[in-house]
């Protein structure tokens, strides 16, 4: 309706004041309504044609979109194990912050498992202590067996030395006896002394290998336990957290709830424009929005991002052919804005639709030496009419909760 009446102000208008004025036509007598159409056919079929051409230059240069939506990323609340509910410790709506704990999964075998591991550590110290008892006990056993050697050993060697020296004076069954004793005891010294070793290695070796081994599982154990844990990973809040102890959570099936983090959804909007207007956004335009959760307020936006693909033609595939009559919506080009001024989504509800126009900005080519006067011209036009797309979102702007609160039927 406004590019009407400001189409007809180049048109109609001029035409009608003509006649009125300067013809001396009156209304009612000379002009009528058939005289009208009639007089006036060439300038009312330029006015609609002029309101077309007008209408497609503002909507493509400038594009808009009630598409607009404020979005805000939320985390599920879910454990890394099925488990039941112990213990809740947030409320149903509030804020929480990092590392605090959500709520506590029953953690019965988890602590007897971390226990077991604990007795095992216990019981390596333990063997520890005895290994080490041993290695002395072996070393007391090496210096009896080396001394009851020694002993054997000199006593075997004076009946030798008398039986060289008066052939017949010892009795070979004495010596025979003795080398006899001297076996024994140097395999006793033997197997004492392997004793030890075995005994040391033990200590150095085995023992604290076991010890290691059961710490690891010590660890596993108590990671297992922490899983049971919940605990907010970022600062924020949670919304609609209705689990109470006894639940059954399931990391596959049911999550505990959603946490919601602190800033979500007050920095970027997200708006779907016509694909028509994919060769216009572009990165730097300015732009307008205004909130159905903050109404008649204007806010700048600059476009920081244009997604360079459209949802809707996305496919994953598999064992089927696509088929393309299955995209029913042709889709639109996703852009991201940010206000301009800082705190400029403040008071704008996450999750809020809103109403966008971006405007094309052609001032680098005007500065431009190369532009001719016919381009300057028309680029002149184009910047300017996006004034008429600024009103008509102040209009929508002042209207809106007229529209939403008595003509929606609420």
């Amino acid at each position: 309706m406004l590019e009407l009446m400001l189409c007809s102000l180049l048109t109609i208008l001029p035409d009608y004041l003509y006649r009125r004025y300067v013809q001396g036509k009156r209304i009612g007598k000379e002009i009528t309504l058939f005289s009208v159409w009639y007089e006036l056919r060439w300038g009312i079929t330029a006015c609609l044609m002029l309101t077309v051409a007008l209408i497609t230059v503002i909507f493509y240069f400038h594009p808009s979109t009630t598409n607009v939506t404020l979005f805000y990323r939320t985390i599920p609340l879910v454990p890394e194990t099925i488990g039941r509910v112990a213990e809740v410790n947030a409320d149903f709506s509030g804020p929480v912050k990092k590392g605090d704990v959500i709520f506590r999964l029953d953690s019965s075998k988890q602590d007897a498992a971390v226990k077991t591991a604990q007795r095992k550590i216990a019981e390596v110290d333990a063997a520890m202590i005895a290994a080490q008892s041993e290695v002395v006990k072996a070393d007391a056993q090496i210096q009896e067996a080396k001394s009851s050697l020694q002993q054997a050993s000199d006593e075997l060697d004076v009946k030798r030395e008398l039986q060289r020296r008066n052939p017949g004076i010892v009795p070979q069954r004495d010596i025979e006896k003795l080398e006899v004793v001297v076996t024994g005891r140097q395999g006793t010294l033997d197997a004492v002394s392997a004793a030890k070793q075995s005994a040391v290695i033990r200590t150095t070796t085995l023992l604290p290998a076991e010890r290691d081994s059961a710490e690891a599982t010590l660890a596993q154990a108590q990671v297992d336990l922490d899983k049971t844990f919940i605990r907010a990973g970022v600062d924020g809040r949670v919304e609609q957290f209705s689990l109470r102890p006894g639940d059954l959570v399931n990391p596959m099936i049911r999550s505990a709830g959603i946490l919601i983090p602190e800033g979500a959804g007050q920095h970027t909007l997200s708006a779907g424009f016509g694909q028509i207007e994919a060769q216009v956004m572009k990165v730097g335009m300015v732009a307008e929005v205004t909130c159905v959760s903050k109404p008649w307020v204007i806010i700048p936006m600059v476009v920081t991002g244009v997604q360079n693909y459209i949802a809707a033609g996305q496919f994953r595939g598999g064992e089927q052919l696509l088929e393309a009559q299955q995209v029913q919506q042709p889709g639109t080009i996703l852009v991201f804005m940010q206000p301009i001024f800082k705190g400029g989504l403040d008071g704008v509800t996450p999750g809020s639709s809103c109403i966008a126009n971006a405007y094309t900005s052609n001032h680098e080519l005007l500065d431009a030496k190369g532009t001719s006067t016919g381009k300057r011209i028309w680029l002149h036009a184009v910047d300017t009419v996006g004034l008429v797309h600024a009103m008509l979102l102040r209009i929508q702007a002042l209207v809106l909760p007229v529209k939403t609160l008595v003509l929606s039927g609420h």
